[in-house]
């Protein structure tokens, strides 16, 4: 029986989902600046010209891995949707959802949301954002038509919402509030975003 080499990291041929792990793994831990289609070969244990066959370049990478990164965000955000909830309490668990993979995945969403996606990746990249951000558009739109938000552009009222998210998840990634507190604060936040801070 031949045995494959133990220093082979990667089974079955998938060597594109091995290669993103470990870009993944090197743009959590070193940046972007330090990814590299050479080293990420060494790392799986194949030639250098190995992962051509599935990036032609670093940019195909880095479009790649934003790709990947959309589909998880979409994921966590369908999870938590749930459309027969009230309308703050549907927010509030689509923004936790949000705020959690935020700060989980912060390397990466700032990748995703780069515009420096080469035109090849632009139609993906589109799509990506519809499934993620254009989601909570369509919550926001729904409850205009409901009557139970303000009207105005509903793209400029998520662009609000996702900023004010932003804003938290970049405090919880810069070390200027606790991840746990940026969390447990959701509630009061979307409370506010909803109602505003002028007293009634």
């Amino acid at each position: 029986m031949v045995r494959m080499p133990e220093s082979r990291p990667y089974h079955h041929g998938d060597l594109r989902s091995t290669l993103l792990a470990g870009a993944e793994r090197t743009l959590r831990e070193k940046g972007v600046a330090a990814l590299s289609l050479r080293e990420l070969a060494r790392e799986a244990g194949v030639s250098h010209a190995a992962p051509g066959r599935h990036f032609k370049d670093k940019q195909a990478l880095l479009n790649a891995l934003a790709l990947a990164g959309y589909d998880r965000l979409s994921q966590s955000l369908e999870g938590a949707d749930d459309p027969a909830l009230p309308l703050e309490r549907r927010l509030t668990g689509l923004a936790r959802a949000y705020l959690a993979f935020a700060i989980d995945n912060a390397e990466l969403l700032e990748l995703m949301y780069a515009r420096k996606h080469e035109p090849d990746a632009s139609e993906q990249m589109m799509a990506a954002v519809d499934r993620t951000v254009g989601s909570l558009e369509r919550v926001i739109a729904d409850a205009q038509e409901r009557g139970e938000i303000i009207a105005g552009d509903p793209r400029h009222l998520t662009l609000l919402t996702g900023a004010t998210l932003q804003g938290i998840a970049a405090f919880a990634a810069g070390g200027m509030l606790a991840p746990g507190t940026a969390l447990d604060g959701i509630d009061e936040l979307v409370h506010l975003l909803l109602h505003g801070l002028k007293p009634r």
